[in-house]
C-alpha cells in the first residue's frame, strides 16, 4: 500500500486528498503540493473507514480530543460512550490513552465505533504490558515495545505519538543544569527516563528510529514525535 506521501509525490491525488480538499474549499492540486512538500499530513481514512483530516499549511485547526481507561477505572463501554461524545461534540480527530484493562480490546472497540481517526502513546501500553508481564517497567524489552507498535498498526491506529525525542545526551545535559523546578512532567518521558537509566542502554525509538519508520510507513499511520522532556513550569 503506498502511502499518502507516496502518492503525493508521485502526482496522484488520492480520495482522501479530494476529499480534504472539499471539506477545506482548497483546490485537490494544492493540497497534494502541500503533501508531497510534507507541510500538510493527512491522518486516518484509508485503514478503518475513518474520515481522513488534513492538518497544515492553510487548514482550519483542528480539535483533538482524548479519552482512556486507568489502572482503577476500565469499562469499555464508558471509553465507547466518551469516544461518541466527542464525534458528537466536533473532536475531529481522538487519542486512545488508556492503562487499564484489556488495551487491545479497548483500543479496537473505540476504533470500531467511531469514524474519527483514533491516535495513540504506544508506550503507554508497552510500560503497562511489562509491567503485568514482569512486574516491572524497566523490564520492557526491545522487541515487546515494537511488537506493540506494530499491533497497534495493525488496529488501525491512524497516528501515533512516539517519544523518540529522549536520549542519553539529553539526559545527560538535564543532569548538568542540576534540577527542575516541574520535574518531569510527560508520563511516556518519565518512563523512558527511568527505563533508559535503570537498563543504562539508549532509547530504543530514538536509537532505532529506522525501524519506526518502516513499521509506520506500512500501515501509512501518520507519526507524532513525541518529546519527553516538555517543560512543567515556566521557569524550565
Amino acid at each position: 500500500m503506498r502511502t499518502q506521501l507516496e502518492l503525493a509525490r508521485e502526482g496522484d491525488i488520492s480520495e482522501e486528498m479530494r476529499e480534504i480538499s472539499r471539506n477545506e474549499n482548497i483546490e485537490p492540486d494544492i493540497i497534494r503540493n502541500r503533501v508531497a512538500n510534507g507541510t500538510i499530513v493527512i491522518i486516518g481514512g484509508r485503514r478503518h473507514g475513518s474520515i481522513p483530516v488534513g492538518v497544515g499549511e492553510g487548514l482550519t485547526s483542528k480539535v483533538n480530543a482524548s479519552i482512556g481507561t486507568s489502572t482503577d477505572i476500565n469499562d469499555i463501554d464508558f471509553e465507547v460512550r466518551k469516544a461518541l461524545a466527542a464525534q458528537e461534540s466536533g473532536a475531529d480527530t481522538l487519542m486512545e490513552l488508556s492503562v487499564g484493562g484489556d488495551l487491545d480490546l479497548v483500543r479496537r472497540e473505540v476504533i470500531a465505533a467511531t469514524s474519527l481517526p483514533v491516535g495513540t502513546v504506544p508506550l503507554y501500553q508497552a510500560f503497562s504490558e511489562a509491567i503485568d508481564r514482569y512486574g516491572d517497567p524497566n523490564k520492557l524489552t526491545e522487541e515487546l515495545l515494537f511488537e506493540v507498535l506494530e499491533r497497534q498498526c495493525t488496529d488501525g491506529v491512524a497516528f501515533m505519538a512516539v517519544h523518540c525525542g529522549i536520549n542519553l545526551y539529553a539526559i545527560e545535559r538535564l543532569n548538568k543544569q542540576g534540577y527542575r523546578f516541574g520535574g518531569l512532567v510527560s508520563k511516556g518521558g518519565a518512563l523512558m527516563v527511568g527505563w533508559m537509566l535503570a537498563n543504562e542502554k539508549e532509547n530504543p525509538l530514538y536509537e532505532k528510529f529506522d525501524r519506526v519508520v518502516e513499521i509506520l510507513r506500512k500501515y501509512d499511520t501518520c507519526l507524532s514525535l513525541g518529546n519527553g522532556l516538555r517543560a512543567g513550569a515556566i521557569a524550565d
